[in-house]
């Protein structure tokens, strides 16, 4: 670890223990350093939360994990994102698969206009499933907990949900393409008080089978649903004018939010900025 890196404290040790690893990881857009110098080793089976003011590149790096920056133009990558040990921005790495093995949950609910049913079906042919599509579908609608409240009505549009329902169908299409990491963009910031608790709920069960890394502006979320977090933060940059946003610490949710080793985490989690 460089001098340039923020205050770590891995769950573990041993390598097999790390799903995802940024080595010195740096974003731009265009010419705006949008984040410099990250470090982390997200632990495999865990929930992972990233928090931070606006601005200070927590999505971005999110964004990162399955390279859907690719899709920005002009964005680029400085250093190495590794799953298991693999880099994931290596030329021979195909970007789809990337996307497959690491599902997105966005911040605002998309569900496909189609059924309910071919929600979850439709992903699963595209990647060439052979199996019992109608056990996919209860299974994967049962993991994001809204099996109950839909398996009457599968033939109808899943566009016809309510908000909170239709976050939990997108998540149960992301798990019905069997990936072994989901990222998850403030999945509850347009949600009522109720279904946020519902997907919370729905997230310690799927971390039994799942590496879960969410960004949240809720510190009481990040508190609740993660075992890790990472506090992001704004600097400015003194090559030039402006600012750019860094990873201050990576530690214990615990660590983080009653015995953080930097002042500006203290600052942060106890409501002083943000």
């Amino acid at each position: 670890m460089t001098s340039s890196s923020p205050t770590t404290s891995a769950s573990s040790s041993n390598p097999s223990d790390i799903c995802l690893s940024l080595e010195n990881v740096g974003i731009s857009y265009g010419s705006n350093e949008a984040v410099r110098n990250v470090f982390m080793d997200i632990p495999k089976g865990q929930v992972t939360a990233f928090i931070g003011p606006s601005g200070c590149g927590k999505s971005t790096v999110l964004r990162a994990l399955n390279r859907m920056n690719d899709l920005i133009e002009g964005c680029t990558l400085k250093g190495r994102v590794l799953f298991h040990g693999q880099d994931l921005y290596a030329r021979d790495v195909d970007a789809v698969e990337v996307r497959r093995r690491i599902g997105m949950v966005f911040q605002k609910p998309n569900p496909f206009p189609k059924s309910i049913y071919e929600n979850i079906a439709f992903g699963a042919r595209v990647n060439g499933y052979k199996g019992d599509m109608d056990e996919l579908v209860e299974r994967s609608l049962r993991k994001a907990a809204i099996w109950d409240e839909t398996k009457d009505k599968l033939k109808q549009s899943g566009c016809a949900l309510s908000g909170g329902q239709q976050q939990r169908l997108c998540i149960a299409r992301t798990v019905a393409i069997e990936p072994e990491v989901i990222l998850m963009d403030e999945p509850c910031s347009a949600l009522d008080p109720i279904s946020t608790l519902k997907i919370e709920e729905m997230i310690h069960e799927l971390k039994k089978s799942y590496t879960i890394v969410i960004v949240t502006h809720n510190m009481q979320q990040a508190v609740r649903v993660s075992d890790m977090t990472g506090f992001f933060n704004v600097q400015s940059k003194a090559d030039i004018d402006g600012k750019v946003g860094c990873l201050e610490e990576f530690a214990p949710t615990e660590q983080i939010f009653n015995a953080p080793s930097q002042q500006a985490t203290q600052d942060y989690v106890s409501g002083r900025f943000g």
